[in-house]
């Protein structure tokens, strides 16, 4: 006997389905133009928290191309750069040192990474990727829980910024959350901070 999926699992479901739709959307329609957007209504603002390591994603599927940014974020900070790395389902992920122009490794989901000889790095700036979110800074992922048991690990372990990147088509009313999810500190959208 199979249990039914809880209301919350159900409506996270429908809701990935759906901002997937709209963020694929704007990603049609915005594209390359997304990235620089955010760096002009977001760098000053995160350069301002002085990050001396920032961690980005490498964009898969829709999600908007936040490498530019975090070059500008290096240059303007001199801080370190990071891409995250998936260990296995089920565990937090790692961080390892990213540069432009590095050649990248396969890893699980569609995703890459940098290569185990480069060293392990703690970011106290994480650019997020998401599905959804609203105006209470709540995100809504793709169901791993890998950015959750992330973000509790490191503000565990001292200060971290975690900003959810994002075309503004992705904002929704409300994001149903569980107990285990955890709140971004800022959204960055081609059209500014929240």
């Amino acid at each position: 006997m199979s249990l039914a999926p809880d209301p919350l699992s159900q409506a996270k479901a429908m809701l990935r389905r759906e901002a997937a739709a709209r963020r694929d959307a704007a990603h049609a329609a915005l594209g390359a133009a997304a990235a620089d957007a955010l760096i002009r209504r977001g760098l000053d603002a995160l350069a301002a928290l002085r990050p001396t390591v920032v961690s980005g994603f490498c964009a898969i599927r829709s999600e908007i191309d936040v490498r530019p940014l975090m070059q500008a974020l290096a240059t303007a900070t001199g801080a370190a750069l990071a891409m995250p790395v998936v260990i296995a389902r089920g565990q937090a992920l790692a961080f390892r040192r990213w540069q432009p122009d590095m050649a990248l490794a396969a890893g699980p989901f569609g995703t890459v990474h940098p290569a185990e000889s480069e060293p392990a790095l703690v970011p106290d700036l994480v650019l997020v990727p998401l599905l959804a979110f609203d105006r209470g800074r709540h995100r809504l992922g793709y169901g791993a829980g890998f950015y959750d048991r992330t973000l509790a690990g490191l503000r565990a372990a001292g200060p971290v910024t975690a900003v959810g990147i994002a075309y503004g088509a992705q904002e929704v009313d409300a994001v149903p959350i569980g107990e285990h999810d955890e709140r971004l500190d800022l959204v960055l959208t081609e059209c500014g901070l929240i």
